[in-house]
C-alpha cells in the first residue's frame, strides 16, 4: 500500500507542478490575469504562489511532512476558486460554464488535499516518507 500511496501523491501533484512551473515561466501573462482580478502586486503574487505550490508539491511527493504539504495546498485552491473562477460574475453562458468547471475543479482538489491531510495525519498513515507526518 505504501507504493500505491506514493503513486497517488505523485499523480495528485502533477497539476500543481505544471501550474507552479507556469507561474514562474509565464509570469507576465499570469500577472495580467491576476491584475484583472484586482490582486495586489500581481507579478509578485504570481511568483510567490508558483514557488508556494511547487514547494508544497515536492514536499508531498517526497513525503516531507506530507500532512502539512497537503494541507498547505488547501488555501491556495480555495483562493483560486473564489477569486479567479468567480463564475457567478460572468455574463456569457460559455464563460460562466468554463469558470464554474474550474471553480468545481479547485474545490474538488481542495477536498482531495484535505483527504490526504487526514490520511497522513492519522495513526497508521502510509509510509515511504522522508520525514514523518507533522500532525500524526
Amino acid at each position: 500500500m505504501d507504493v500505491v500511496a506514493l503513486i497517488a501523491r505523485i499523480a495528485f501533484t502533477l497539476i500543481f507542478l505544471g501550474a507552479g512551473a507556469g507561474h514562474l515561466t509565464a509570469t507576465t501573462a499570469m500577472a495580467g490575469y491576476a491584475a484583472s482580478k484586482k490582486v495586489p502586486q500581481p507579478k509578485l503574487a504570481v511568483q510567490v504562489s508558483g514557488v508556494y505550490i511547487l514547494v508544497a508539491s515536492v514536499m508531498l511527493i517526497l513525503g516531507i511532512w506530507p500532512d502539512l504539504a497537503a494541507l498547505a495546498l488547501v488555501p491556495f485552491l480555495l483562493l483560486t476558486a473564489f477569486v479567479f473562477h468567480d463564475f457567478w460574475n460572468q455574463e456569457s453562458p460559455e464563460a460562466r460554464q468554463q469558470e464554474q468547471l474550474q471553480f468545481l475543479k479547485d474545490l474538488s482538489l481542495a477536498g482531495g488535499a484535505l483527504a490526504l491531510f487526514v490520511l497522513y495525519a492519522s495513526e497508521g498513515h502510509p509510509g515511504l516518507n522522508l520525514v514523518a507526518p507533522l500532525f500524526a
